[in-house]
């Protein structure tokens, strides 16, 4: 079967479409395996759906699944499109919900879940964090100094809280972000869903405008944007590789 490899700012994703919705969670662990398989952060395969453009199955690559991966949105719908999937304009279904999604050339943008607030004033290791859901869970807490991420204090909140780990720093009128994801278990280049939970926590608070850009880990830059219903998220997107791989 031919598969493709996507790029979403420095996270990546094993791409193919089937007319089965199966369990490939075994599948997942052997793509994303960096040293024996091709290496990826998720797995994401396109299935029909009935009314909407298609479905998406979204795998970590530790073979578990997660509602909501908004840099995977952005590389699934570039896929679509270029697969003929769907028309530039497309609307597709995760766990968390409909995902509507436009692409433009290389530049994708998606419309994530409306964003939550779950629980506010959370003081762990010296930081006050909020638990935001975005499609999934996500801590956010702002700091001073985005190169100090400690990546043990992160561990032990993804699994205090069964969420995701970010800093955020306000650089000027936008944002820079470190995430340590569940699932790959730690940090990765970026985020699509921890970019948008740090978004909306610092547009709450008054500290950045309703459109802004983000930098993650991988230096791409990220637009981020508030409408009526939820938060926009638009960058470029690239297919690194195709290739025939038999399973």
């Amino acid at each position: 079967m031919m598969i493709s490899k996507y790029s979403a700012n420095g996270n990546d994703f094993v791409i193919f479409h089937s007319d089965e919705k199966i369990d490939r969670s075994e599948l997942a662990k052997e793509l994303c395996h960096r040293q024996d398989g091709i290496g990826a952060d998720g797995l994401i395969v396109i299935v029909p759906h009935v009314t909407l453009d298609f479905e998406w199955q979204f795998y970590n690559s530790d073979g578990s699944t997660a509602e909501m991966c908004g840099n995977g949105s952005r590389a699934c719908a570039h896929y679509a499109y270029t697969h003929n999937l769907a028309q530039k304009n497309m609307s597709f279904l995760t766990e968390a919900g409909v995902i509507n999604a436009e692409v433009n050339a290389e530049m994708v943008l998606s419309e994530l879940t409306s964003p939550k607030v779950l629980e506010k004033d959370i003081n762990f290791g010296a930081k006050e964090w909020w638990k935001i859901d975005t499609g999934v869970p996500h801590m956010v807490s702002f700091t001073e100094n985005i190169e100090e991420f400690d990546i043990e204090e992160a561990r032990e909140l993804r699994y205090k809280y069964n969420a995701n780990v970010n800093i955020a720093y306000v650089d000027g009128d936008n944002l820079r972000v470190r995430t340590y994801e569940r699932g790959v278990e730690d940090e990765t280049l970026a985020c699509g869903t921890g970019m948008a939970a740090c978004f909306y926590r610092a547009n709450q608070e008054g500290l950045v405008k309703e459109s802004i850009e983000v930098y993650p880990r991988s230096g791409d830059t990220l637009y981020l944007g508030m409408n009526d219903k939820t938060i926009t998220f638009k960058g470029e997107v690239k297919n690194t590789f195709i290739t025939d791989w038999t399973f």
